[in-house]
């Protein structure tokens, strides 16, 4: 069980794999809602699908950052998790 430290926001880590294929998937849906909705003259759902998929793209530009950036930012099952802000060494 871990404890919370409240350093989360700093030292949280994530699946960057997963976030990439469901960012995939968001892009694809944004893309194709983008496409339909400016085909039937759905001007505002269209700049709406437009926005997600400026989002979702600049999340994918991130995350293949963060996974190129290597163990730090995607850690294998080597790398042990962060200890708390009060268990390091100084």
């Amino acid at each position: 069980m871990m404890m919370r430290t409240g350093s989360e926001p700093t030292t949280a880590r994530s699946a960057l794999r997963v976030r990439f294929w469901l960012s995939v998937w968001g892009l694809a849906w944004a893309s194709f809602g983008t496409i339909a909705f400016a085909l039937i003259g759905q001007t505002g759902w269209a700049i709406a699908c437009g926005v997600l998929w400026l989002v979702v793209t600049v999340d994918m530009i991130m995350i293949v950052r963060h996974i190129r950036q290597g163990p730090h930012w995607q850690p294998g099952r080597d790398v042990p998790p962060y200890l708390p802000p009060s268990d390091r060494r100084r």
